[in-house]
């Protein structure tokens, strides 16, 4: 079953890799990357073997970013709401430190 879907997904990306090429586009195999989604009582269903991307080998990952957003397998934003919050933290580091110098 795992073998069947991970080469219906390689024929589907090499299919939007050729319509990407048509089209004057590329499509960069060194950053792609392969996230499977499902809940967390599913995670350990989900395969771990590569797909293959053109001549390239994709591992699937439990957390991808695009456009600035974190999406992880289970979908349920943790990594995202970290990654903002920590972001958030340490502007307020500099703020604090910038207001501290000018009051003394």
């Amino acid at each position: 079953m795992a073998d069947v879907l991970q080469q219906c997904l390689s024929e589907c990306i090499d299919d939007m890799a050729l319509w990407t090429m048509s089209n004057r586009l590329q499509v960069n195999r060194a950053k792609s990357q392969l996230l499977w989604c499902a809940s967390a009582r599913r995670q350990q269903q989900i395969p771990t073997i590569p797909v293959c991307v053109g001549s390239t080998s994709v591992f699937p990952v439990a957390t991808v970013r695009d456009l600035g957003v974190y999406l992880d397998a289970d979908v349920s934003m943790a990594v995202h709401v970290t990654a903002t919050v920590k972001a958030c933290f340490a502007a307020l580091r500099q703020i604090r430190s910038v207001r501290r110098s000018t009051v003394t």
